[in-house]
């Protein structure tokens, strides 16, 4: 072979130089550079960095902080944490958004400490507003009152005698309608409840104004059903009240079909900031059936799953049990839909690649819709197998100890709300008696068990902060610290379990494990920060914290002021 030329051997030095000072040059600036404080990524091979850079709305660097100062250029954004923990972005893996926003614009009975303070809060709703119509409000519960009991229509006629006013419990399984209201339904003791519901009567057999579930249902003609305006509202302030505790998405539970294209209408305008993943409700979920999982063009807003509901809510005493209840030998609870029903939804759903998420709170609900996801399973033919299904049963509250490990052998999710669990001790141990607590509230026996359990707040249920959830979770006690021995404390979670409810269990629970959860190169750039480490700082000072930024995107959707 021939020497090179010197003319030629030095073009070929001067393109190899070229070449190596392209490899060595500095990558384009990131958009958002973030450091100064602990930032835990969820990978157990690396758990902690000092800094992440975001370029595109994805996550270009995880380092040190030296590293990440090569990528600062003139136009990037830096944000000091001063302290501050970061985190991947917290996912409520169960909430009602429009609910959220509801409950922020209407008659808001959270948090009141007795009948007397909710009759309060409703009279001085009524003399502020002077609203026309029926009165719709939600929130109370009677857990901790010193009436020791459901509200009754008697407390609300005497300040509202002649106006329908109906106040939904916090869980959304009952609510209490005064005599108007009972009256412009049509209500009275003969009135026969629907299967799955009960009208509540005294020991006198009069009608105490409490509907149960399905009995619902004979009121709902007295609530305006909302416009599209009442829901862009409604959404708005849902969106902005769950950015500022710190969600970056939520796994949006019981959707109305028509709700679907408004979200993905108020992504297309750059008007949701957070990403939603939405469960339809089963009723209207016949296009989803048809069409498939559906997706925005950004990806903001996924609808992959249906909602059904096998029982009711163990405060009301709505939750299906085996056994009556240890408090109220009378009944066992509730099937809210008759199994052959949810079946047929399950199989439309399997068939179509579509997630199933059901609702199911006693032992006797989560041991039907387990059987019924194994007969789904044994029946559909593997060439119609589409997917992973990832099923889900949302909240799982009370399950039999031998039901357990069919969580893991059937891969079901399950989808829990710690917080349940924290404001549940004060009477589910009455509801249920000892003996049932076993598989109460089981996180560490089903995670043992091999089973993906994710976390979410049940909000407008629950107030739906992020904060009270990992502390319930790792917790296991109530806000002012109380607990008892019998309320199983070895169920409680680690630190590191405990996020990865919120934030990588709650990725593969939505099917985008590849795509968030933790914090890596290359996945979507959606953070959350708070303002102490929750890793390490003490349990009882969780809750005191509060969020400092929460990013989607690569884009900054909160930031306390």
């Amino acid at each position: 072979m021939r020497s090179l030329t010197p003319a030629l051997g030095a073009l070929l030095s001067t393109l190899v130089l070229a070449g190596s000072a392209a490899a060595k040059s500095p990558l384009e600036p990131a958009d958002l550079v973030i450091w100064g404080g602990p930032i835990h990524t969820g990978v157990e091979a690396r758990p902690e960095a000092q800094a992440v850079a975001v370029r595109g709305g994805r996550i270009a660097y995880v380092g040190d902080r030296k590293g990440a100062q090569t990528q600062v250029g003139p136009a990037t954004r830096v944000i000091d944490l001063k302290g501050a923990a970061l985190f991947p972005g917290f996912t409520d893996a169960h909430a009602h958004l429009r609910g959220v926003g509801e409950r922020e614009l209407s008659l808001n009975l959270e948090g009141a400490k007795s009948a007397a303070e909710a009759m309060q809060r409703v009279k001085a709703y009524l003399a502020a507003r002077k609203p026309t119509g029926p009165v719709w409000g939600r929130g109370w519960i009677e857990t901790g009152w010193p009436e020791g009991r459901f509200l009754e229509r008697g407390d609300i006629d005497p300040i509202a005698p002649d106006q329908p006013v109906l106040l939904v419990r916090a869980d959304g399984h009952a609510l209490v309608a005064n005599t108007a209201a009972l009256k412009a339904a049509g209500i009275d003791g003969t009135t026969k409840a629907p299967e799955g519901g009960e009208i509540l009567k005294d020991k006198d057999g009069r009608l105490t104004g409490m509907l149960v579930d399905n009995a619902m249902s004979l009121v709902a003609g007295l609530q305006r059903p909302p416009s599209e305006a009442d829901k862009r509202e409604a959404y708005a302030a849902a969106f902005k009240v769950e950015a500022a505790y710190g969600w970056t998405g939520v796994h949006n539970m019981s959707v109305d079909w028509a709700d679907v294209a408004l979200l993905e209408n108020l992504a297309a305008k750059g008007q949701a900031p957070l990403r939603v993943y939405n469960a339809v409700d089963a009723a209207e979920a016949g296009p989803l059936f048809e069409g498939g999982p559906r997706s925005s063009p950004d990806g903001r807003i996924t609808t992959r799953a249906v909602k059904l509901y096998a029982d009711g809510a163990l405060g009301s005493r709505g939750a299906a049990l085996f056994e009556p209840y240890q408090d109220a030998h009378s009944t066992t609870g509730l099937i809210r839909t008759p199994p052959e029903e949810m079946k047929a939804a399950m199989r439309k759903a399997y068939a179509s690649g579509i997630q199933v998420a059901t609702h199911a709170i006693g032992d006797r609900g989560n041991a039907v819709v387990l059987d019924l996801y194994e007969q789904v399973f044994a029946e559909t033919p593997p060439n119609v197998r589409r997917m992973a299904p990832r099923w889900r049963i949302e909240h799982a509250q009370i399950i039999r100890p031998a039901d357990i490990p069919r969580f893991s052998k059937d891969a079901v999710i399950a989808s829990m709300q710690p917080s349940h669990a924290i404001g549940d001790l004060h009477f589910a141990p009455a509801r249920l008696g000892d003996a049932r607590l076993d598989g109460a509230y089981a996180w560490e026996s089903l995670l043992k068990s091999g089973a993906v359990v994710v976390g979410g707040s049940d909000a407008p249920v629950e107030r739906g902060d992020p904060l009270i959830e990992f502390y319930a979770a790792v917790a296991r006690k109530d806000l002012s610290g109380f607990s008892t021995p019998a309320w199983r404390p070895a169920e409680a979670l680690s630190r590191a379990e405990a996020l990865k409810l919120f934030t990588s269990s709650a990725a593969f629970a939505r099917f985008a494990e590849d795509e968030l959860g933790t914090i890596e190169v290359g996945k979507r750039a959606d953070l959350s920060g708070f303002s102490a480490d929750l890793m390490t700082i003490p349990a009882e000072d969780i809750p005191k914290a509060r969020a400092v930024l929460t990013v989607v995107d690569g884009q900054v959707v909160y930031e306390k002021p």
